[in-house]
């Protein structure tokens, strides 16, 4: 499965780590989980990542999960909006705002991979990746 949707697969490796209080995650990685995960560094959801070269082809993200002081989550639910079967595209006016603007929709745009309040202040739309919250 995760040949197919390597985002998908991403966002499941994250969400079973923070289910057990993982402080890292390694993903297989490519350009957009890459530009993913810096949306959610820059936005505050993880505490940072590296980009970990094998001596097969295949690359890994190892990507540190951040708590609150209290071991509380900082990723509450983190879900696919844009799927291989059924691609979700949105206009910059028609972006979400997620939880009155205290989450993220992760956007794939022509420009990168951004979140929506950059998206907003660039002017773009894009593919509407995940919802994070």
């Amino acid at each position: 499965m995760s040949h197919a949707d390597p985002i998908a697969d991403m966002l499941t490796r994250i969400r079973n780590a923070i289910r057990i209080n993982a402080v890292q995650v390694n993903i297989k990685a490519n350009k957009i989980c890459e530009g993913i995960a810096k949306v959610l560094l820059e936005e505050g959801y993880i505490a940072g990542f590296d980009r970990i070269a094998n001596s097969n082809n295949q690359d890994t993200l190892r990507i540190d999960l951040k708590y609150g002081p209290y071991g509380e989550q900082v990723i509450h639910t983190i879900t696919r909006c844009s799927k291989p079967s059924c691609r979700v595209y949105r206009k910059k006016d028609d972006l979400p705002v997620v939880l009155g603007g205290m989450g993220i929709a992760v956007v794939s745009t022509s420009l990168g991979v951004m979140s929506d309040h950059q998206c907003r202040q660039k002017q773009v739309g894009g593919e509407l990746l995940c919802v994070v919250n």
